[in-house]
């Protein structure tokens, strides 16, 4: 029989499992539709997804997933950015939009994506955006 301190514990368990705050990675797959709107919410400010509509304080992200980072050419980069030596996908796309300073310390993108379904389907939406 169990006990009241494991009825709890399965309890939280499920809520946890039941809310993906089961930890941070990434889904399988994402919602584009739903990241479309998330990034008109949270990203649109800064980035834009043509390289006509360039925003001062952040790169285009049309065609960033399988791109290495710091790789447009005309784009500005800061030295954080730079030193990277990662190519963006489902992985490093989530561990940086979980943390943008853990992956990239110095980085100027101080806004990070802490739901994990959140993130999924914002790198759903830049995989849908070439």
């Amino acid at each position: 029989m169990m006990g009241n301190r494991t009825m709890r514990i399965l309890f939280l368990a499920a809520i946890f499992a039941a809310f993906g705050f089961g930890g941070g990675t990434a889904r399988a797959e994402g919602d584009a539709t739903s990241g479309q709107k998330l990034f008109g919410q949270r990203c649109a400010f800064c980035h834009s997804i043509a390289a006509a509509e360039r925003k001062p304080l952040g790169p285009e992200l049309a065609g960033v997933f399988g791109r290495k980072a710091a790789s447009i050419a005309d784009y500005k980069y800061s030295p954080a950015f730079a030193a990277l030596t990662v190519t963006w996908d489902d992985k490093s796309l989530d561990e940086f939009l979980v943390a943008p300073a853990k992956l990239a310390p110095g980085t100027p993108m101080a806004i990070g994506v802490p739901q994990a379904a959140d993130r999924e389907d914002l790198i759903a939406y830049l995989k849908s955006v070439k």
